[in-house]
């Protein structure tokens, strides 16, 4: 079979709309640029990744969950380093006034337009990449607020409360999951980059001198999990920060890397951001953020290991990941080219579609019950009695569904109906009675 995988984001973007996942923000209003929104099949496939990374963290003894609010004292931004520090250079061409930042267009050593080529620039000015926003009546300089640019901070200015009331002896974590807004220069790709997105990010506190055996330890568990996720192995690199790349918290940073249509790009940051950020909060809130360790009577300021990871980009990486298209070679539509998102079950945004063959009202009945059933039995599945079956087979495989349930004329005298299984395209048939343990047994091992 000839087997054809995604090289441009224009033809997934296509897909996604026509079929329901990611829908172009305000579009009726033309349109606002780097948002986006997930449709109907979208929202349940990122809910799902979002559960696939939760339950990967929090199934841990070791590590419990939280939910920070967005809104933060102005002061925690000023700790972290993110009121001061946290901007873009930007240019502006004298020639045709675009303004851009300046590291995305240095050529030879000089900064060239990407709009119109000029070498005639302005010096470069920091821009602060934080939303600001005021909270309460009076816009004023008192009442300044920001919309957080991560989740992390409000995990480590809980880092007192959560260690106390659950009881957790270093090392344990912290995870979340969460939005952050982020004003960028120079978005795009899809949902790859946006102003507003969602980090899945988990803070894990260690004694300092086992950092660097505990930042070796998550490199390992953050790569097997993105082998859990139907992930092509070959797509997945690590890429080290090298001195100049570090960021000014961390002492040691590995990114794991996706090669998407546009190239190899960040998926997840794996950080050693040493005793930086509960160092900061103490030095400008004046509280304790110290551990002190029962059994070695010692007391010290936990190093901190975080895996961060762009819900969106994630997501987008699956999406990625999954689409094919196949000429069918024989049964099924020979000679006919098929658009395919083969996910991982766990993904699928519908895990089974149950097809009456005709309009029948018997055939009806039949088949919605059956639908009704396995959704009752926690089966994300889906009814559909429009076009012809063929027709129906090939809008299943492109939203990913691995099985349809056909029911038949036959299906009311056996009591069968006929399994297809979307990436062999093989088709089974089987007892009414049967069909949950079927579909359990085939989607666990599919």
């Amino acid at each position: 079979m000839q087997v054809k995988y995604l090289t441009d984001l224009a033809t997934l973007v296509s897909l996604c709309k026509r079929r329901g996942f990611v829908f172009q923000s305000s579009e009726i209003y033309g349109g606002l640029n780097s948002c986006w929104d997930y449709g109907p099949l979208g929202a349940n496939f990122k809910l799902k990744v979002k559960l696939s990374w939760w339950k990967a963290m929090t199934r841990r003894t070791d590590i419990v969950g939280l939910d920070a609010a967005i809104l933060m004292h102005p002061m925690v931004w000023k700790a972290s380093g993110h009121v001061d520090g946290f901007s873009d250079p930007l240019v502006d061409c004298k020639s045709c006034k675009t303004r851009f930042r300046q590291d995305t267009a240095m050529v030879d050593g000089k900064v060239i337009c990407p709009n119109c080529g000029s070498k005639d620039v302005t010096e470069p000015r920091n821009f602060n990449l934080m939303f600001q926003t005021h909270m309460g009546p009076v816009a004023d300089e008192g009442s300044i607020v920001y919309l957080r640019p991560e989740t992390a901070q409000g995990i480590f200015v809980n880092f007192d409360n959560v260690q106390v009331s659950m009881r957790k002896k270093i090392p344990f974590g912290i995870a979340q999951i969460g939005k952050s807004f982020r004003n960028e220069i120079t978005p795009g790709n899809f949902t790859f980059r946006t102003r507003e997105f969602e980090q899945m990010e988990m803070q894990y506190f260690v004694k300092p001198g086992t950092d660097m055996e505990w930042f070796e330890t998550w490199k390992k568990t953050r790569w097997d999990y993105y082998k859990t996720c139907g992930i092509r192995e070959e797509k997945l690199r690590f890429k080290e920060h090298g001195p100049k790349e570090l960021a000014h918290y961390a002492k040691a940073a590995f990114d794991v890397q996706y090669e998407f249509p546009m190239g190899w790009n960040e998926l997840e940051g794996i950080h050693n951001r040493s005793d930086f950020d509960l160092s900061q909060h103490m030095k400008f809130s004046g509280k304790k953020l110290e551990y002190f360790d029962e059994a070695s009577k010692e007391k010290f300021i936990p190093y901190v290991i975080e895996t961060a990871v762009g819900c969106d980009r994630l997501a987008l990486a699956i999406l990625c990941d999954a689409y094919r298209e196949e000429v069918v070679a024989s049964g099924d539509g020979d000679g006919d080219t098929r658009v395919v998102m083969g996910f991982a079950p766990q993904f699928a945004p519908v895990q089974v579609a149950v097809l009456p063959l005709s309009k029948k009202p018997p055939l009806q009945e039949l088949a919605m019950k059956i639908r009704d059933h396995l959704s009752q039995k926690d089966y994300d599945a889906d009814y559909d009695e429009s076009a012809s079956i063929g027709k129906r087979y090939r809008r299943q495989d492109e939203i990913g569904t691995p099985l349809c349930v056909t029911v038949d004329f036959e299906s009311l005298e056996d009591k069968k109906v006929t399994v297809r299984h979307r990436d062999k395209m093989t088709q089974d048939r089987v007892a009414i009675d049967q069909i949950e343990t079927y579909v359990k047994d085939k989607l666990a091992n599919f």
